[in-house]
């Protein structure tokens, strides 16, 4: 891969130890993948995790090496709520202040967001950016028409410091093509019913690009939101097009690019209520109700709140919502969160739905959950999938209907 000066001087270490590591990683990234140089980026998205980041992060804090670009982070938790509320095992609580604290001095916004690209951090069109976190990666490049490959939070991270990435995969036009071809025969009425149409088309087509046709309207945001995170639950999605409506796919012969499709597959109503007896694994009393993942949008907090005036949840159950710090913010001011507080919910900002260490309290515990990827990734021993609607009646009931 063709280097500039500069890019060799950092790579020589010039300009200390983190940037040399950094770089290194992206060169590596970059040969192993055939690339031919480096790219600008314009922003980038990290998602960071536990003690596999600590180390690279705690490094590039030492140097004093700031990202170059605007830089947004992925849920870990509030730390200060949640010690609040339960016991988190300090050495696990460490690692995430240790983290926080990381991606703080090198110049990271703490969003602590799993859909940055809804708030705070939004490309446009064409930008090439370094995405991780599994909806994000995929939603930008499909719904906006930015350019990312699938990262992870090293190689994103190490992209926001260094301000480049290498020119490989999704940023050339020609790897952005359709390649599996899905037909949509079923009733697809909501975003519940986008996540069963994500989690079957991701099993089946692994890490292909698909292009899905037959849908009867245009979906709205929360939809495509669902759709892209249960794509890459089951499979290993990066981009997808939907004719007349991604931004890259005005018709269905542009979306393949001319090109006829690898393979095809046609989802009906059987193939979704397939899906959905899958997730069906919880019957009886449940212990909890978990929503937001991805992380909820104001809109959906408000439907939570129609659902819930005037009712409560059973005593016996715990009823959380994990949205973004604006979000919830807004859903303060709009009276949501004084509606599902008196019923006896909890709406938390920071803090990832399934996989939060500060969930080991519910590990034993049954739930469902309205997200087939919460279900998936769950720490609590069982969780159920069913509508929202249905979420919140059990939820009352304190037993699965």
């Amino acid at each position: 891969m063709y280097l500039t000066r500069e890019e060799e001087q950092i790579l020589g270490g010039a300009i200390g130890e983190g940037m040399q590591k950094a770089m290194e990683l992206l060169v590596a990234i970059g040969d192993a993948w055939d690339a031919q140089e480096m790219i600008p980026i314009v922003r980038a998205h990290a998602a960071p995790g536990y003690e596999g980041d600590m180390y690279f992060i705690e490094l590039l804090g030492k140097g004093k090496d700031q990202c170059k670009v605007p830089t947004t982070t992925n849920p870990l938790y509030d730390t200060e709520y949640f010690s609040s509320l339960f016991e988190i095992p300090e050495k696990e609580d460490e690692v995430i202040r240790r983290v926080v604290l990381g991606y703080k001095k090198i110049g990271a916004i703490p969003t602590s967001c799993c859909t940055p690209y809804l708030n705070e951090n939004i490309p446009l069109y064409g930008e090439n950016v370094a995405f991780s976190e599994s909806s994000a990666s995929c939603y930008v490049n499909s719904v906006i028409g930015a350019r990312t490959n699938r990262e992870a939070v090293q190689s994103a991270t190490a992209a926001a410091v260094i301000g480049k990435t290498p020119k490989y995969g999704l940023h050339l036009k020609e790897n952005r093509k359709g390649t599996f071809l899905v037909k949509v025969k079923a009733t697809i009425r909501d975003e519940f019913d986008f996540g069963l149409l994500g989690y079957y088309v991701g099993k089946h087509i692994g890490c292909k690009i698909p292009v899905i046709a037959g849908l009867s309207r245009r979906p709205v945001t929360e939809e495509l939101v669902n759709l892209s995170a249960m794509l890459n639950t089951t499979g290993a999605v990066s981009m997808f097009h939907i004719p007349e409506f991604t931004i890259e796919a005005p018709t269905l012969q542009e979306a393949f690019q001319g090109d006829t499709p690898e393979d095809r597959i046609t989802v009906t109503d059987a193939e979704l209520e397939e899906a959905n007896e899958e997730l069906q694994a919880t019957t009886g009393t449940i212990d909890l109700v978990m929503l937001g993942c991805p992380h909820y949008t104001l809109r959906q907090i408000g439907q939570v709140a129609r659902l819930l005036k005037g009712r409560k949840i059973n005593r016996n159950v715990s009823f959380w919502i994990c949205t973004s710090a604006t979000s919830r913010l807004l859903a303060e001011r709009s009276g949501y969160l004084d509606i599902i507080e008196r019923a006896g919910g909890r709406v938390c900002k920071d803090t990832c739905a399934p996989d939060a260490p500060c969930w080991h309290v519910y590990r034993d515990k049954i739930g469902i959950t309205d997200s087939p990827k919460c279900s998936y990734y769950r720490r609590f021993k069982e969780a159920g999938v069913m509508r929202l609607k249905d979420c919140v009646r059990t939820a009352i009931r304190g037993k699965s209907i």
